[in-house]
């Protein structure tokens, strides 16, 4: 069966006016531009629409930009809101209640994950199979620029920390009660899988065409993430890594960072102030690697005091120094 064709029997299958990918229109736009261009180079003997190309250029990329940014704000909302019902307090629980938010059973709460993943999974598949179409009629440097700004137009689900998260979310209802398998089963094909030297990876590979690999190491320190913190970037870090990257003290925390503080991964500025705490992830990180998650609290603990004491230090000087 054709992707198309697929996704369009997998979205009726979702509620009504869930946010979706037209690739039926997408693909008339791309093929009411193959025909103008073949009948611009007919007639003059040239070829006008790799380079530039209204009709493509001037609405393919606006219409898939609407409808991907519909897409990834409806995930992250949807995704929000699970994971904040999921670790509230029993208080929490009560607020959340009074204001008319209704509270999901564990199983409800499953298949919740479960669905948004999926939801989220084959709107990626459906992105870049549309963006793969574009190439085969353009020879343009067009599809490639919009791939690499969808990273920063935050429109690419692959990098949405709210995925990692939902992932790792999964995973903590449906945790194994053997504390020694080394892989803990997410839902047909998805896993927390951890290599011969003991580091953890998450992967998924629904939908057969897109396997995701969710690396777990710090590209700081190279160990595995530990209070985990996502980039609006996408890019995981540890959140003392984190702070250190931004060039700014655990105490003033990560809203401290200047904007032009770049991720020292992608070089991309302003990823610190709006970064994401992994909660989920760091529940699943805690339980399935104990003994290096003890080892690594009791240094950290250390590691805080000192910085906190050191900036303390340096603000005491400053104040005597001001007087």
């Amino acid at each position: 069966m054709k992707f198309c064709k697929r996704y369009e029997e997998y979205m009726r299958g979702r509620e009504e006016g869930l946010p979706s990918v037209g690739l039926k229109k997408l693909k008339k736009i791309l093929k009411r531009c193959s025909i103008e261009f073949h009948s611009r180079q007919d007639g003059e003997g040239g070829a006008a629409c790799p380079n530039n190309c209204a009709v493509c250029d001037g609405s393919f990329f606006s219409s898939l930009l609407n409808e991907m940014s519909s897409v990834v704000g409806c995930f992250n909302q949807r995704a929000q809101k699970l994971l904040e019902l999921h670790l509230a307090s029993g208080f929490k629980k009560y607020i959340l209640w009074l204001r008319g938010k209704s509270l999901l059973s564990h199983g409800e709460m499953m298949q919740e994950g479960k669905d948004l993943v999926a939801y989220g999974i084959i709107n990626s598949i459906a992105m870049r199979k549309i963006l793969k179409k574009y190439d085969k009629i353009h020879f343009s440097r067009q599809g490639q620029a919009f791939r690499s700004k969808a990273p920063s137009m935050h429109i690419e689900i692959l990098q949405s920390p709210w995925l990692c998260d939902l992932m790792a979310f999964y995973i903590n209802l449906r945790r194994s009660s053997d504390k020694n398998k080394s892989t803990v089963e997410l839902f047909d094909d998805c896993f927390l899988t951890f290599d011969d030297e003991g580091k953890p990876t998450l992967s998924c590979g629904l939908f057969d065409s897109l396997k995701i690999e969710i690396d777990l190491t710090c590209s700081i320190c190279l160990e595995t993430v530990f209070d985990p913190v996502s980039l609006t970037c996408g890019h995981l870090l540890c959140y003392m890594c984190c702070c250190s990257a931004a060039s700014v003290t655990i105490v003033d925390g990560l809203k401290a960072a200047s904007h032009k503080a770049k991720c020292p991964l992608c070089r991309q500025e302003g990823v610190y102030e709006d970064a994401m705490h992994l909660n989920e992830l760091n529940i699943l990180l805690s339980h399935s690697c104990r003994d290096y998650w003890q080892k690594r609290l009791v240094s950290e603990r250390v590691e805080r005091v000192r910085l906190t004491k050191k900036h303390w230090e340096s603000v005491r000087q400053d104040f005597l120094g001001f007087q």
